[in-house]
């Protein structure tokens, strides 16, 4: 058995953490017989290096012609690159959104969970996090704010800037089922975020939702607005199992349940489009202060392989596997410097992707 995985590097501490998760992928796997066959591409600043432009024709067609497609992080220093020099549309960000659209990548998937061995390094209170909490944000990935008309004009003397928020109900639709679908195998409880006292497109949400939710009495269902959510995440995690989101807010609020769970560097991600096509990638960014230092935290970016295996491979024990390893390698004390605390072992980028293989 193979599968075929187009691999996408990126910028900034991107190829150190993809190298991390390949070896762990690799090794996974390895006891069956099963062989992942990687095509490397470009897109973001490094296709910009290469190409002038920050995704090509090719690499989107490598893309939609692969099982799943595994990526590091994109982007750089928003004052210093010069990447930021250039207009909007050729940007490395510009790039990961037509990526989205290009592979119809419309359900994004960001579990937070707090690991036992990483309690010291949250940010909130003993009591708060006394008994963990384990969430899943989803996220509607190719539609809002980021996908709407942006633009700026003079009127009147005066600069005035204009960005469009727009969803159509069949958008909705279907990121709320997949939101429903995913409460079904987990706590069976979907909190739908929107910010519906003051958006109509908040409000169109919050119909469609609840309309989807008559399809599934078994789940709890419960509206919040987006303020509260946030407040909601640092005051009772716990109350949560599947926050349903649109674009904008759930890119704000998976960063916020990310650093809740003691680093962004912990936080997986999994695009999904209609079957089992999927791009994985870290939800944190690219991390140019520290790239190459090889102190960059790859388990994000391997969580997220083991969400490969799980969801667009049907392998759900080789996820396990990788899973298990994570957490065997955090129990024995070994952190990266943005998790570290007193008496752990502190290991760099790649150290910590051996230990993690090793114990697969």
């Amino acid at each position: 058995m193979s599968f075929n995985v187009a691999v996408i590097k990126g910028d900034g501490i991107g190829p150190e953490i993809v190298v991390e998760a390949m070896k762990v992928i690799d090794k996974a796997v390895a006891k069956k017989g099963i062989t992942m066959n990687y095509t490397q591409v470009l897109m973001g600043g490094a296709s910009i290096d290469e190409h002038g432009v920050p995704l090509t024709d090719e690499t989107l067609e490598i893309c939609k012609n692969s099982d799943a497609v595994l990526m590091g992080s994109i982007g750089g220093n928003t004052t210093t690159s010069p990447w930021y020099q250039l207009p909007a549309n050729l940007r490395p960000e510009a790039g990961l959104l037509a990526l989205r659209k290009g592979l119809n990548l419309y359900a994004n998937l960001r579990p937070a969970y707090l690991y036992e061995e990483l309690k010291s390094a949250c940010p909130l209170k003993p009591s708060i996090i006394e008994n963990g909490f384990d969430m899943l944000i989803m996220r509607e990935l190719t539609g809002g704010i980021y996908f709407g008309e942006h633009r700026t004009d003079v009127e009147d003397g005066i600069r005035v800037a204009r960005d469009f928020l727009t969803y159509d109900e069949n958008e909705i639709r279907r990121i709320a089922i997949k939101g429903f679908d995913a409460a079904m195998k987990r706590g069976k409880k979907v909190t739908s975020v929107d910010k519906a006292n003051v958006l109509d497109s908040s409000r169109l949400w919050r119909k469609v939702v609840e309309d989807v939710a008559k399809d599934y009495p078994e789940v709890t269902f419960e509206h919040m607005l987006v303020d509260n959510c946030a407040m909601q995440i640092v005051y009772n995690p716990a109350q949560f199992d599947v926050l349903l989101t649109e674009n904008m807010f759930g890119d704000i609020l998976s960063d916020e349940a990310s650093m809740v769970t003691g680093s962004l560097g912990m936080l997986s991600s999994a695009s999904m489009s209609d079957g089992k096509f999927g791009l994985y990638e870290p939800s944190h960014g690219s991390a140019p202060d520290i790239a190459g230092q090889n102190i960059a935290n790859p388990i994000a970016t391997i969580l997220s392989a083991a969400m490969m295996l799980r969801y667009s491979f049907d392998l759900d024990e080789e996820a396990d596997a990788i899973e298990a390893a994570v957490k065997q390698v955090l129990a024995e004390g070994y952190r990266t410097v943005d998790i570290m605390s007193e008496g752990c072992t502190k290991v760099g980028t790649s150290e910590m992707g051996d230990l993690i293989a090793a114990r697969i």
